[in-house]
């Protein structure tokens, strides 16, 4: 299964910068393991906030869960989006179609 998740971060004002910056390096270092699996398929940063968008790929929505309350800055997470992900029948990067029977389109 495939999701898109929003996760909108929000240290505490007074967060130690030291404390920060490990945390961001360890986020940096889950996000490598995770790209590395194959969990992680995309990431993108929302320009101006601490706040990305991910696409993950996972057997199922408890996978997805523990995952993503094991990153380093879940603790900070202030929301987390998720949306669970359907295939479409004109994805450009779906190379194989699917027969008119399998389909619900």
């Amino acid at each position: 299964m495939e999701f898109l998740v929003r996760v909108r971060v929000r240290f505490p004002s007074d967060i130690d910068a030291g404390l920060k910056a490990a945390i961001m390096r360890e986020e940096r270092e889950r996000g490598a393991a995770l790209r590395a699996s194959g969990h992680l398929l995309r990431a993108w940063r929302i320009p101006g906030r601490v706040e990305a968008l991910l696409l993950w790929r996972v057997k199922h929505a408890t996978e997805l869960h523990d995952i993503i309350s094991s990153l380093p800055v879940y603790p900070y997470c202030a929301e987390v989006e998720v949306e669970a992900l359907a295939e479409h029948p004109i994805d450009p990067t779906s190379h194989e179609p699917r027969p008119a029977a399998d389909r619900s389109d």
